[in-house]
């Protein structure tokens, strides 16, 4: 058959669900291409329709979804987002979740409980996904519930470097808003030069989601700019209580510092009236204007989104990313 040439030239294609266009569209202008234009709306009974408007015929395809609130309707746009690439031959499929939903409930606390985290994982391969690039996983084992490759990506280097530049010369303490995520305060501790760590010990109910009935810091914290961490602020109920158990444990004062800011209500409220000096967060999730408040530092986790998407498309390492600790 003479004058045919098959191309083996990879096509890079971005898109976005409607659930934080903004964080999608700054992905896609670092990698330096455009979204691929896409309708999505709603029938009269709320069922989601989706249609790409060019070809994605052979294209490796990259569907930035960030699962906020409406959390099931967002994460069911995204599902029907990926089976829409499937049967129009997409050639990889690659799933961005910078939060996942339902990552909280990674495993039965009770019996005739869920877990959810994993039904969410097993939709995303029903669909069609290859591989999930997901942002601070609630619990490192979700990475196991996939049936496929997952790159686990830090906001760690972001956040700790906004630390360092502005509270880098001062007296500092990582403080774990419970036992259970001491690893990452190890992490934070390591990233601003060995500063000493401490952790509240806490109780939490499990008749009552978003509530904890005792606080106790243990630790040195005397002193001490407390950085307290964690992967995601909800209500806001657990770490506004730590900050006001670190300040009277005699901390000289508390940054809160999160991944994911989901800021349920009372959040707000929450954190603009408690002893903290600042709430640093970034935009894995979106936050409307109305959520924002003077103590809120918003960090961008686009540049280390494009980057992930960029190792996977050129067969690169994600790893690597993260000086081999992902």
């Amino acid at each position: 058959m003479t004058g045919y040439k098959k191309t083996t030239e990879k096509n890079l294609m971005v898109f976005s669900g409607r659930a934080h266009p903004e964080l999608a569209e700054e992905v896609a202008g670092i990698l330096g291409t455009d979204l691929v234009p896409t309708s999505a709306y709603e029938f009269a009974n709320s069922e989601i329709y989706v249609r790409y408007e060019e070809s994605v015929r052979g294209c490796d395809a990259f569907v930035i979804q960030s699962h906020t609130a409406p959390i099931n309707e967002w994460i069911m746009e995204h599902l029907i987002m990926v089976d829409a690439l499937k049967r129009a031959s997409a050639k990889r499929i690659t799933v961005v979740m910078p939060f996942y939903g339902y990552a909280r409930q990674d495993k039965k606390h009770r019996g005739r409980e869920p877990i959810s985290a994993r039904l969410v994982a097993d939709l995303f391969k029903t669909a069609g996904a290859d591989r999930l690039i997901c942002v601070d996983l609630h619990a490192d084992q979700i990475q196991g519930y996939f049936d496929g490759p997952v790159d686990h990506l830090m906001a760690l280097p972001i956040l700790t470097d906004y630390v360092l530049q502005k509270y880098g010369g001062q007296p500092l303490c990582v403080v774990s808003p419970d036992a259970g995520r001491i690893k990452v305060a190890e992490r934070w501790s390591a990233k601003l030069g060995g500063v000493p760590l401490a952790f509240i010990h806490k109780t939490r109910r499990t008749d009552r989601p978003n509530e904890t009935v005792a606080n106790r810091v243990v630790g040195e914290v005397e002193g001490k700019i407390c950085v307290l961490t964690d992967d995601m602020i909800d209500t806001g109920g657990t770490i506004v209580k730590a900050a006001e158990a670190l300040m009277a444990d005699g901390a000289a004062g508390v940054t809160i510092a999160a991944t994911h800011a989901i800021l349920s209500d009372p959040a707000v409220d929450r954190l603009k009236n408690c002893s903290a000096v600042e709430v640093i967060v970034t935009n894995t999730l979106p936050i409307d204007p109305e959520r924002e408040f003077d103590k809120l530092t918003v960090l961008s986790i686009a540049p280390l989104v494009a980057r992930a998407i960029r190792e996977v498309f050129e067969d690169g390492s994600v790893t690597s990313m993260f000086d081999g600790q992902a």
